[in-house]
């Protein structure tokens, strides 16, 4: 029969063995946990970077696209001008 004493070593023996692996297990999660947040925030910052890379693209092509509906305005007034010149021009003939 065990005496007393080596049962309470064999007890507390156990149980620093089994609060040594929470505390090894708690540690692998830590350096998980960790690991995750490093990546996260890596992920994170690449997509903030496209995002505002994509905001330029955007501003840019707004830009390039009120030059476009200026230029065709422009060209548009100068086409009807044209027209009406040439009307005049036809009526002028149809009149003479």
């Amino acid at each position: 029969m065990p005496s007393p004493v080596l049962e309470a070593a064999d007890l507390k023996s156990q149980d620093l063995q089994s609060l040594e692996e929470k505390i090894y297990r708690t540690i692998e999660l830590l350096k998980s946990a960790r690991e995750a947040k490093s990546t996260a925030e890596r992920d994170a910052k690449r997509a903030r970077a496209q995002m505002e890379e994509r905001g330029d693209e955007y501003d840019h092509m707004k830009a390039e696209l009120v030059a476009l509906r200026k230029e065709r305005e422009e060209v548009r007034t100068r086409v009807e001008k044209l027209l009406k010149q040439i009307d005049a021009l036809t009526a002028a003939e149809a009149e003479a």
